[in-house]
This record gives C-alpha cells, sequence and structure tokens, in this order.
C-alpha cells in the first residue's frame, strides 16, 4: 500500500534515525526543498529519545507543535541521529506510529567517531584527546545506566556499532520500513540516493540539486591529528559488529577503513 494512503498525514511518518555525523544535516537540506515533505521548525526534534517524557502516557502534541506553519499535506519528518542508537527510541516510534518508514546514513566508524571526538572537542565538552577518549576514555561509560548523558557525549566508539543497532531495527520494524544509506554516496552520487530516498517515502522525485555539504568541522585546534594505530583501534572495536552489519543490510562497505583486516 502506498505510504500515502497507509498513514496518517498528521503525525510524523519519515524519520532519519541516525548515524550521528553521517550526513543527515545535509540530507536535512535535500528534504527542505522537496514539497511533499512538511518541515520541521527544527532539523533535530529530540522527542523519542527526551528521557523527561512520561512514556508510559506520552502527550504527542508536544511533538506536533513542531510542524506549527508545516506544509499541509505534506509528510512530516523527524531527522534526528541519535534515536538509532538511544535505547528505547525506536521502540517509542513504533508505539508512535508502527507504519513509520525509517532512514539510516552510515558513515565509516573511523571516521564518524573522529568527527563526534570533534564536535565534542569543539563544544568543550570533551578533554581527553581522541587517542585517549576511544582508548582509557570509555571508562567514563563503564557501570553507567543507559540513559545518562554521558552515553550521549562519550559514546564515540559504541555508536558505530551498527551491526548492532541495525539488527534490533529490524526487531522493531518490517525491513521494508528500513532504508539502509551510506553517507558517502550522499556526498559523491547525491542525486541517485534522493532518487532511493523518494521511492522509499512513495513520493515524486526531489527536485534537481548541487550536492550539499551543511556541517563543515569546526576551524579550530585540535590537539591532534588521528593516526593509523587510531585506526586499527577502532577497526579492531568494530570487526565482528561490520561483518553482521553487511550481512544484514548488503551495503558495500569494503572500502571503510574501518574494514581493515591486517590489524
Amino acid at each position: 500500500m502506498p505510504m500515502s494512503a497507509s498513514l496518517n498525514m498528521q503525525k510524523v511518518s519519515a524519520f532519519v534515525c541516525g548515524a550521528q555525523k553521517g550526513g543527515t544535516t545535509s540530507l536535512h537540506a535535500h528534504f527542505r526543498d522537496h514539497p511533499d515533505l512538511a518541515d520541521p521548525k527544527v532539523k533535530e526534534l529530540h522527542f523519542f529519545d527526551n528521557e523527561s517524557i512520561n512514556w508510559s502516557a506520552p502527550d504527542y502534541g508536544k511533538l506536533h507543535a513542531f510542524f506549527a506553519g508545516a506544509r499541509e499535506g505534506g509528510i512530516r519528518y523527524d531527522i534526528t541521529p541519535i534515536y538509532m542508537f538511544w535505547p528505547g527510541a525506536l521502540e517509542r516510534i513504533a508505539a508512535y506510529n508502527p507504519d513509520a518508514r525509517l532512514i539510516f546514513l552510515f558513515r565509516d566508524p573511523f571516521e564518524r567517531a573522529f568527527s563526534h571526538w570533534a564536535m565534542e572537542w569543539a563544544r568543550k565538552a570533551e578533554q581527553l584527546p581522541f587517542a585517549d577518549a576511544i582508548r582509557s576514555g570509555r571508562a567514563r561509560l563503564a557501570g553507567l545506566p543507559n540513559y545518562a548523558r554521558a552515553w550521549r557525549v562519550y559514546s564515540y566508539l559504541e555508536r558505530g556499532l551498527y551491526g548492532r543497532q541495525v539488527e534490533h531495527a529490524l526487531t522493531i520494524f518490517p525491513q521494508h520500513q528500513l532504508l539502509f544509506l551510506r553517507s558517502e554516496d550522499l556526498r559523491s552520487d547525491h542525486g541517485r540516493v534522493l532518487e532511493k530516498i523518494s521511492q522509499f517515502l512513495d513520493l515524486p522525485g526531489f527536485p534537481p540539486s548541487e550536492a550539499r555539504n551543511e556541517h563543515v568541522r569546526a576551524e579550530i585546534d585540535y590537539p591532534a591529528s588521528p593516526t593509523e594505530d587510531d585506526k586499527h583501534h577502532v577497526a579492531a572495536f568494530v570487526a565482528r559488529d561490520l561483518e553482521r552489519f553487511a550481512r544484514l543490510t548488503g551495503l558495500d562497505i569494503s572500502q571503510w577503513p574501518c574494514t581493515l583486516h591486517n590489524f
């Protein structure tokens, strides 16, 4: 059944759930260009990862308020990349709209981890150099509850366990409601990626556009550049999980640095 016929259009029915630092800001710029997509007031709504909400009886009016003034009849969407990682977020989306379509953009876990660290360093939320943050710095997460704020900041390696996260998503939603994409394809062949998305959402094609690069790393002094040892460390951490990820999604990740076998 076409998405437009099967969904209550007053609900948010399309979600871009991750990965963080995987190109979701650039994708949001393309979404804003489509006349049949209804834009929220802000890119990241952070509704379904909000632990202050009473999830036994959530007030969805707060979610829908983000769409005041949005295009009438358009598909409402939420681009919040932590949803794929945050415990309970996908279950909450399913409870809200079991027919929702979910889009995932995946970036090489090593590149993603360094970009995540650079963002936190620029925000002054991180004081450790990258090499320490992905090694001894992981002790900052030990023993913390899954909902602790530290998991939002210091989960440089854990967020790159894509296989685990995809497997979890597939226990909640049927596969035809999930679209798995590579962030490098959005950069190098955005037209083809946008065509996949428009077909997935049962929409006319996106208007012609140039590739977008909407989130550029802050130009500040960083304590050091990542090293080959750092790359091998991340690769070792995610190696088995990436095998599962490739099998579940069918994506070609053979060119990712984190698929290195000689570490």
